[in-house]
């Protein structure tokens, strides 16, 4: 990894709804981690998904990391309730829109009209339930520009891309063949979560990026942008549990009975809610201790 004057980390999540356990848990592996490595942790709103994000949510998210106990780095929460800012990705479109041009200027950026529907049927029989659609490549070679009602693909390179995470061990992803030329930008001009979020990762020097497992398979397009875009080694990655609902699926934003809302209302307390998140997810005694690989 190229030399970092501040070893930062960050908590990023979206305000699309109101806290729930699964985010008590990232924060708890978050900060716990910041702590053994001698690292920042700064908060950074993902609001890239404007149909759903609200400003309640937001003010919510900080009054719930302070009601745990949780203070991220002064500038960037300060910054955030200041007003406009850097570290909200609303905030931020011209800094993914001067990425996008970086990358148009190499020769990797085409416009596309496809939908979910569109790749979905063109995929066909080769469609299987559950898995993400790997975008077949239909519009690269159409010499369509990215404009109103055209969204905006990035060309990722076909070969592997290595990592060590430090809680899952070695890692070997190729992003062409998982999901194809990347969204960076869809038909109506939102930023989508996997390029805003390797450019915030760069533009904010983040050293170590913590989240759960779920997001694993993000991990390599997101270094195969940061390459593109001039980042020859990407942070240091530790993905951890994540927790389930009682129906065995990912902890979502409908499970209102995880909602922290809910548990402060039921007269949780901070303690009570942590241990119930360390429970749910592993995350006992000094775990860190028994990671290896940090720097």
């Amino acid at each position: 990894m190229e030399t970092l004057e501040t070893l930062r980390t960050r908590f990023a999540p979206s305000p699309t709804g109101w806290l729930h356990l699964g985010h008590v848990a990232n924060a708890l592996w978050t900060w716990e981690t910041a702590e053994r490595v001698g690292a920042e942790v700064i908060l950074r709103m993902e609001d890239h998904d404007r149909t759903r994000c609200r400003p309640e949510y937001e003010r919510q998210i900080y009054d719930d990391l302070a009601w745990l106990g949780f203070a991220p780095t002064i500038e960037s929460l300060s910054s955030l309730r200041a007003g406009a800012s850097s570290y909200r990705q609303s905030d931020s479109v011209d800094a993914y829109q001067s990425a996008l041009d970086v990358l148009a200027a190499r020769g990797v950026v085409y416009g596309c009209t496809c939908s979910r529907s569109d790749i979905a049927r063109e995929l066909g029989d080769g469609l299987v339930e559950g898995r993400e659609l790997r975008y077949p490549g239909t519009c690269r070679d159409k010499g369509l520009s990215p404009g109103p009602g055209i969204g905006a693909r990035v060309m990722l390179p076909d070969g592997d891309f290595t990592f060590e995470d430090l809680a899952l061990g070695p890692q070997h992803q190729n992003p062409q063949s998982q999901c194809g030329d990347l969204l960076a930008r869809d038909r109506n001009g939102n930023w989508t979560y996997q390029f805003a979020v390797a450019v915030d990762d760069i533009r904010h020097q983040i050293s170590h990026v913590v989240r759960g497992a779920d997001l694993l398979e993000s991990t390599g397009r997101q270094l195969a942008l940061a390459r593109l875009l001039g980042r020859e080694r990407g942070p240091v990655f530790l993905h951890h549990p994540i927790i389930h609902s009682e129906h065995g699926a990912k902890l979502g934003k409908r499970e209102r009975s995880f909602a922290l809302a809910a548990m402060r209302a039921k007269g949780m307390t901070p303690e009570e809610v942590l241990k119930e998140a360390r429970t749910r997810t592993g995350l006992e005694g000094p775990w860190v201790l028994q990671i290896t690989g940090f720097p």
